[in-house]
């Protein structure tokens, strides 16, 4: 694995997936799925999905997930922990 994929694992801001909230680690989906989402003129990024399906309903409204992403990060670094998903 790079460790550039390493990193963003360790510092992945939700323990759920973002498109369905379930558990990503020892949820019902098993082993979580790490996709790389590339927009042009961006540096990749990490979306971690509990099943192949999340994936497709994320390709439909992608900005809609990264957001949620986004606004764990930052109350993740406001200290607040998990945002909940919805």
């Amino acid at each position: 694995m790079r460790p550039s994929i390493t990193k963003a694992k360790a510092e992945y801001p939700l323990n759920t997936c973002t498109v369905s909230g379930d558990r990503l680690k020892g949820g019902d989906m098993g082993k979580p799925l790490d996709f790389i989402y590339k927009q042009e003129g961006k540096p990749g990024r990490l979306v971690r999905f509990c099943c192949k399906d999340c994936i497709k309903d994320f390709i439909k409204a992608p900005a809609k997930y990264l957001k949620i992403i986004d606004d764990a990060a930052a109350a993740k670094s406001k200290g607040m922990g998990d945002m909940p998903m919805k």
